[in-house]
């Protein structure tokens, strides 16, 4: 019996604009409480520690979400029906993909959407390997803009938008917002939208959650510095930062800092800013939802919610949207 070699897949690269980056880093930097956008935790390195992070005892969230997509596949096949497109954004390691691809019915086509291009490719070819059937499309782009998807041997009925975990919560409510809309406009004419929902609990929970006692996290949120000392020219004493994480109860949210240890003058690209003992460079905000409030926010995208579903603690949530009338913010 004759074996077809199964060829790599084509990745698709639209650019990120570096001058663009930098502007929003000295932004950040330069604030009275200093900021750093998330997007720069998913180097190669990042996206391997967290994948870490979701096998860690205390990070509930992957091993709920994965219980909730095992469970409910077959009704997620059925509401998305034959030949359709699956567009993950942020494609991470795709262990809930693959709960998907086994299932979907014959899917047209499966296109992984990253910033982080070699974890990407890396992914996209194991999966192009394990589901030869597929044809795998990668894009390296930063998904939070409007970007164009690839053309698919076999034309699909439908698109379906995949964003599992809870990266959804990494954004504020304007902007979480603003992406929906960017998904709103990919899923296109009849399109759907599958989406991770971290739900509001006990602080406890969530607290440990984002404090790992492995110190996981804590290498996941330093590895920013790292990351901008080697792209961004900036010369961060990664010894001289510590991770800190928080639940700010008032605004429904885990917040993650770096805490400058001493007094200190750091520069980043070309420009220098300075430091007191103890303040912090907020990195990460995850806002977490009642099943009610992110029901109204993807509303507002042009989403209508047509299935939810949630495990027995109500930890996590799985929502399944399709597009309906736009109604803005």
């Amino acid at each position: 019996m004759a074996i077809t070699a199964i060829s790599k897949p084509e990745l698709t690269e639209q650019d990120e604009n570096l001058a663009d980056d930098i502007t929003k880093i000295h932004a950040g930097l330069a604030r009275a409480s200093k900021r750093l956008s998330p997007k720069f935790f998913y180097d190669d390195r990042g996206s391997q520690l967290f994948d870490q992070i979701t096998e860690l005892p205390e990070y509930y969230p992957t091993r709920t979400e994965i219980s909730i997509m095992e469970s409910k596949v077959g009704e997620i096949a059925e509401l998305t029906g034959p030949d359709a497109s699956l567009i993950e954004f942020g494609s991470g390691s795709s262990l809930k993909t693959r709960i998907l691809l086994q299932h979907l019915d014959q899917l047209a086509a499966y296109v992984p959407v990253d910033i982080s291009r070699d974890h990407l490719v890396a992914a996209a070819d194991e999966l192009a390997r394990d589901f030869s059937h597929i044809e795998v499309l990668p894009v390296a782009a930063d998904f939070t803009h409007p970007f164009d998807l690839p053309q698919s041997k076999v034309m699909p009925r439908r698109n379906l938008v995949y964003f599992p975990g809870s990266t959804i919560g990494n954004f504020s409510p304007d902007a979480a917002l603003a992406l929906l809309q960017v998904m709103y406009q990919e899923a296109g004419a009849d399109g759907a939208l599958l989406i991770g929902v971290d739900l509001k609990k006990d602080r406890s929970i969530l607290e440990r959650a984002y404090n790992d006692s492995a110190g996981v996290t804590a290498e996941f949120n330093l590895n920013m510095l790292r990351r901008l000392n080697r792209e961004f020219g900036a010369n961060f004493d990664l010894g001289q930062f510590a991770h800190r994480a928080i639940y700010n109860e008032s605004f429904g949210r885990i917040e993650m800092h770096l805490v400058s240890q001493r007094p200190q003058k750091v520069t980043v690209a070309g420009r220098s800013f300075s430091f007191a003992a103890g303040e912090t460079i907020r990195t990460e905000c995850s806002h977490k939802y009642t099943i009610e409030e992110f029901g109204k926010l993807a509303a507002h995208a042009g989403f209508a919610i047509q299935r939810v579903w949630a495990d027995p603690a109500n930890l996590f949530s799985v929502h399944y949207c399709t597009r309906s009338q736009y109604l803005g913010s």
